[in-house]
């Protein structure tokens, strides 16, 4: 059995399957697992490559079931209060919101928002536990044969009859074709700005695209409770490292695959940049569908052969790494801090910052903190600059 791609889903799924009994080995192009929830070495920090927060790692929630599916006992996480503080700006100057996941998230709404804002946040909360019930069943969507499509009728069945009068609700099922922007008709600005920026760091677009089921999902990550991971996020990668190899698995780095050959009735053959073959009973590809089509080439399914353009008005993320003194930060500074400068949101308008928390030393030099900040940009200008203008590129960085 063979997984390739070392990212979370890749690792959760040979993982599970290590523990299964099944002999499974990951292929890695890079040199540390996690892709964008990896966390990189440089000069005596760790730095978190993308994601720095990570959320579901209450009882019951998604990464405590990976735990218990891997037989991974406890995760290296510790408990984020307050998750984030979103800086926004108004006449007088730059207002603070911190985004609290207790019961005191209500007070330091209504001091920043007002009132009038309530209906809002009742109707998220009310949305968002809503779909957390539906998606901790773990329905197979998109259901892919008869037999999990018979599976998804029943936990469906059993979602709705657990909580009629809310999962049967009008607003509930006209939420599944309009988006979050529907109900900030009449909101003020602040509360507007606020949502579009939190949304876009948790849904990657804004209240005028972000669905409405998914988008009061994604709003609720701090009320679901964050962590910070010891050693950063990719502690989460290199745990699932730890029980396949635990369990009798192998995961490989520098292992990057250039193509992939099915033979009906054999095992498939996958070649790698350095020259190995590789024979596998079973495959699993961890990796955008455009990338499959392409290591599969002609041998790729009518459905991959049928995808679409990859779109090219997409976000993309620029990142700046850096260190600094601890001496410098105000004790018990929070975290993490979303700042909104201006609009619209993204391209330096809008950052997010994130320290390394001062109990974990292994994240920087003594006296030091390791610093993440990224702004959210237009992938499409630095892919024509980068095949057209090299120094362009460079000269935009």
């Amino acid at each position: 059995m063979v997984v390739v791609g070392a990212g979370i889903g890749g690792l959760t799924t040979a993982a599970v399957l290590a523990r299964a009994g099944l002999q499974v080995t990951v292929l890695e192009a890079h040199i540390y697992p996690g892709g964008c929830a990896g966390t990189f070495f440089h000069k005596g920090y760790r730095f978190d490559a993308g994601a720095t927060l990570a959320g579901g790692f209450y009882p019951g929630g998604p990464m405590d079931q990976v735990a218990q599916a891997t037989g991974i006992e406890q995760w290296p996480a510790h408990h984020a209060e307050p998750a984030m503080v979103v800086h926004l700006p108004t006449q007088a100057g730059m207002c603070a919101i911190t985004r609290r996941g207790d019961e005191e998230r209500w007070r330091e709404r209504a001091a920043a928002f007002g009132s009038a804002a309530e209906p809002f946040w009742h109707w998220q909360e009310r949305t968002a536990d809503a779909l957390w019930a539906l998606a901790l069943r773990i329905p197979a969507w998109p259901p892919q044969t008869p037999r999990e499509a018979g599976r998804l009728v029943q936990k469906g069945l059993a979602w709705l009859t657990a909580n009629p009068r809310t999962h049967l609700s009008p607003t509930l099922i006209a939420d599944a074709f309009r988006p979050v922007s529907a109900h900030l008709q009449g909101a003020s600005r602040a509360l507007r700005q606020f949502v579009d920026a939190q949304l876009l760091i948790s849904a990657q677009t804004t209240s005028e695209r972000a669905n409405a089921l998914y988008g009061a999902s994604a709003l609720d990550l701090p009320r679901r409770g964050v962590v910070h991971l010891e050693g950063g996020i990719g502690a989460i990668a290199e745990t699932l490292v730890e029980a396949i190899r635990r369990h009798g698995g192998a995961v490989r780095y520098r292992q990057e695959v250039t193509k992939i050959t099915p033979r009906p009735g054999h095992a498939t053959v996958i070649q790698t940049k350095r020259g190995e073959e590789i024979y596998a009973d079973f495959l699993v590809v961890n990796l955008p569908p455009w990338n499959i089509a392409r290591l599969l080439g002609d041998a790729a399914p009518a459905k991959l052969r049928r995808l679409p353009p990859q779109p090219t008005d997409g976000w993309g993320a620029f990142m700046v790494y850096a260190g600094v003194e601890e001496s410098a930060l105000p004790a018990d500074t929070p975290l993490h801090h979303q700042v909104i400068a201006a609009e619209p949101m993204g391209e330096g308008n809008t950052v997010f910052l994130s320290l390394s928390p001062a109990w974990d030393r292994g994240r920087a030099p003594t006296g030091q903190r390791a610093l993440t900040i990224s702004t959210h940009t237009a992938l499409a200008p630095w892919w024509q600059l980068q095949a057209t203008d090299p120094a362009g590129y460079e000269a935009r960085k």
